[in-house]
């Protein structure tokens, strides 16, 4: 081999190698890379080198999972194409129109199943009209379920105050407190900047400036401006995460902890000992401190009935897998509400056929709940009625779209890496190619 042909290996090996470079690290972090390992190369050619590459020829797949992914959140959104099988990238959309979809299917006749979420563009008719049988993603089903009933329990949340015991019988009317512009924070910083706020955009507001204008004077969003404006006083507004009102991990054991209080037991070591084995995970300072406060405090202290949302975390649990506290406490939820019992009973009914991949039994299971009065699972119904064989096969096939959410994380970590510089072809080489 003469000189010039050992310049020529030599020169397709390091293009091979500075491509391999930018696949992997795209342009300004491949270019320091190559200078470290003696291959210095500016990150422009890197991503010429890396546009160059052929295209990766891809037979054609039997399962394909499809989602979309943002190029700018809100405004626009691609395409991204997996086959199910290999779990590898094949193609990627300049947009998310069913109309493209169904062209690209279209030209692949070999594609038997497409695994999909429930989003409305990629169910639309176009889609449906190819051969392939489209499969919905259960765990998408699953969190549409799991948001229906949260709105469930939250429009039934006065049922909920059955988990707190009424004591305003037992304890003797105290003495009415005296009415003073306190606020819920344990320092009046944030509540006289409240204050002040609210005085300010009020006079303003009262000179005949509009929202808009005050917002860019006192450099206010419009939701900061409005919310000031529409509270008659500044107290309305005394909310926030500096309230003494978060979530704690005892907060689910503090109606036992108050029935024995009630009962004569104000000894915290020993109550901490009797809530460890009902499944209490925290330090006995919580406890001690939650008792501190109940004999200090001139006002009683007593739990606060818990949020909808923890009480639809016990629905969608399996019941196994519950505490024993808050296996009672959902007990006592569902006697207490009988259209909370009903919605428990169609989210297991619904998870059984899930998990045992039952899909025939969901007309049935529709059915059902239109019997009770549950509007939000009638919602839920009826956008299910609307895509119910693509339902039916999701809970019926083994196939599902959870490695194309891999791959849209994944895409998104390569349009950061190349930050103002991932345009579709460049960013569709990187998808493709990248091992």
């Amino acid at each position: 081999m003469d000189r010039a042909e050992r310049f020529l290996a030599l020169a397709g090996r390091l293009r091979t190698d500075h491509a391999a470079v930018g696949l992997a690290l795209a342009g300004r972090a491949g270019a320091r890379l190559a200078a470290v390992l003696g291959m210095s190369i500016s990150r422009s050619t890197v991503l010429r080198l890396v546009k160059a590459l052929p295209e990766p020829e891809v037979p054609t797949p039997r399962v394909v999972g499809v989602d979309e992914y943002a190029t700018r959140k809100g405004r626009h959104y691609d395409t991204v194409l997996v086959d199910v099988e290999t779990r590898r990238p094949i193609d990627l959309l300049p947009d998310r129109e069913a109309s493209s979809l169904a062209a690209w299917l279209a030209r692949r006749p070999g594609i038997e199943v497409v695994c999909r979420d429930r989003a409305p563009f990629f169910a639309r008719r176009h889609c449906r009209g190819t051969p392939a049988s489209q499969v919905a993603d259960r765990w998408h089903l699953w969190h549409n379920l799991g948001e229906a009933a949260e709105r469930a329990v939250a429009r039934h949340r006065q049922c909920l105050r059955v988990l707190v015991p009424d004591r305003e019988a037992k304890a003797e009317p105290p003495a009415p407190p005296e009415e003073k512009a306190g606020s819920p924070w344990r320092s009046e910083r944030f509540a006289n900047r409240v204050r002040a706020r609210h005085a300010t955009v009020h006079a303003l507001l009262e000179a005949g400036r509009s929202r808009r204008s005050i917002g860019r004077q006192l450099r206010m969003t419009h939701r900061t401006v409005k919310s000031l404006a529409d509270a008659a006083k500044p107290e309305d507004l005394f909310r926030g995460q500096w309230q003494h009102n978060r979530t704690s991990v005892l907060d689910e054991y503090k109606p036992y902890l108050d029935e024995r209080w009630d009962e004569g037991c104000t000894n915290a070591w020993k109550l901490w000992e009797e809530i460890v084995p009902l499944g209490y995970r925290g330090s006995y300072g919580r406890v001690c401190a939650y008792l501190r406060e109940k004999r200090t405090s001139p006002r009683p202290v007593t739990a606060q009935p818990p949020a909808p949302r923890v009480v639809t975390r016990w629905i969608l649990s399996r019941p196994e897998t519950l505490t024993k506290i808050e296996q009672l406490r959902l007990k006592a939820v569902l006697a207490n509400c009988p259209e909370l019992g009903a919605l428990t009973g169609h989210v297991r009914s619904f998870a059984h056929m899930l998990t045992e991949r039952q899909g025939e039994r969901l007309p049935q299971w529709l059915d059902a709940v239109r019997q009770d009065d549950l509007p939000s699972l009638h919602t839920l119904a009826a956008g299910i009625d609307r895509d119910r064989d693509a339902v039916i096969a999701g809970l019926t096939l083994p196939w599902n779209s959870g490695v194309v959410e891999g791959h849209v994380n994944r895409i998104k970590m390569l349009k950061r890496q190349m930050l103002g510089r991932a345009g579709f072809d460049l960013l569709r080489k990187r998808v493709l190619l990248a091992p």
